[in-house]
């Protein structure tokens, strides 16, 4: 699912405020190193750091973040500037593949055109096929001066170790909801929310922003529908034809967010760690049907599938969908 981002002047996030100070630091005493790995789960805010730190090395003031005034941030500002480079998969697209690294080659071999850094932001960096990390490796190994990479990934493991040893590596967690709970009020409009959707989010405040948003409330509340259906006794292959087959990874990753909470509850009995209370009633209901060894099963191939996905191994979603739901229902009718 796509995650809201900021739209304003780049500045670190709240949460992010303490290893921001450590980055600040790092540049200031001339330790920044070449090359930095972000790594965490998507929505703790990767893309918005590395925002927020490509804009401080490229302005030309001497603030902690960026200024928003000068040459360069105004540049920034406008969409482009000739010493940033981002690189992601083409539209459409899973993989970031060669040709496109030959390109981050090719810049990083011209001079910077400001007199200052040159800037690659690669995001997500696991996309790099092999012959593109391969391809990296060089200007990761002679990237010359004044110039910095910033890896994001989210899953850092599958990057190829030789990428991942030539870099910084920066682990983002989960943020604790002190730390974003006025912040997310803010957005949401109420203390209230802020709370419902961070625990929904399992703590990871813009995906909680996204899981607000009417389009992914929709697809939430139908999916819970479609479950209701099939503990009533629905065909499986009906229900599945019901579903979007473009949000098949939004529906697996509400799959496994559910089926994580069911193991848990099935385990323990305990409801207050739930991420989803809201879906007690379903829980209960489904634990009474199945043996917990089964829903891990059934998690291991939601995981699977999404990793397929993620890879773009092109599994047809509309099977991915039928298969999964025919699993369900079996075991909620056990």
């Amino acid at each position: 699912m796509a995650l809201a981002s900021e739209q304003e002047q780049p500045r670190p996030l709240p949460w992010h405020q303490p290893l921001w100070e450590r980055l600040w630091q790092l540049e200031q005493s001339g330790r920044l190193p070449h090359a930095l790995l972000l790594s965490g789960p998507r929505g703790v805010g990767k893309q918005v750091l590395a925002e927020a730190l490509a804009a401080r090395i490229l302005c030309a003031g001497h603030a902690a973040t960026a200024c928003g005034e000068c040459h360069a941030c105004r540049m920034l500002q406008s969409g482009y500037h000739p010493d940033l480079m981002r690189i992601a998969p083409e539209e459409g697209k899973r993989q970031i593949r060669i040709d496109t690294v030959r390109e981050i080659n090719r810049f990083v071999a011209q001079t910077a055109q400001q007199s200052g850094y040159r800037v690659i932001v690669i995001s997500p960096a696991e996309a790099m096929n092999v012959a593109a990390s391969n391809a990296l490796l060089k200007s990761l190994e002679e990237p010359g001066s004044r110039t910095l990479f910033v890896l994001l990934a989210d899953v850092p493991s599958r990057l190829l170790p030789t990428i991942r040893s030539r870099c910084q590596q920066w682990s983002l967690s989960p943020v604790a909801l002190d730390d974003c709970r006025a912040w997310l009020a803010g957005r949401l409009g109420s203390d209230e929310e802020a709370c419902f959707w961070w625990q929904v989010a399992g703590g990871l405040p813009l995906l909680a922003l996204e899981l607000a948003t009417p389009e992914q409330r929709a697809l939430r509340q139908q999916l819970h529908d479609c479950f209701e259906q099939l503990v009533r006794g629905a065909e499986p292959v009906s229900e599945a034809a019901r579903l979007d087959r473009q949000a098949v990874d939004d529906i697996l990753w509400y799959g496994v967010a559910w089926l994580e909470d069911l193991i848990g509850f099935g385990l323990s009995g305990d409801s207050r760690r739930l991420r989803n209370p809201d879906q007690l009633p379903l829980y209960r209901q489904a634990v009474k049907n199945a043996r917990v060894q089964d829903w891990f099963r059934l998690l291991d191939y939601a995981r699977e599938q999404r990793r397929l996905l993620a890879v773009g191994s092109n599994p047809n979603p509309q099977l991915v969908l039928e298969a999964w739901l025919v699993r369900w229902s079996a075991l909620l009718r056990f």
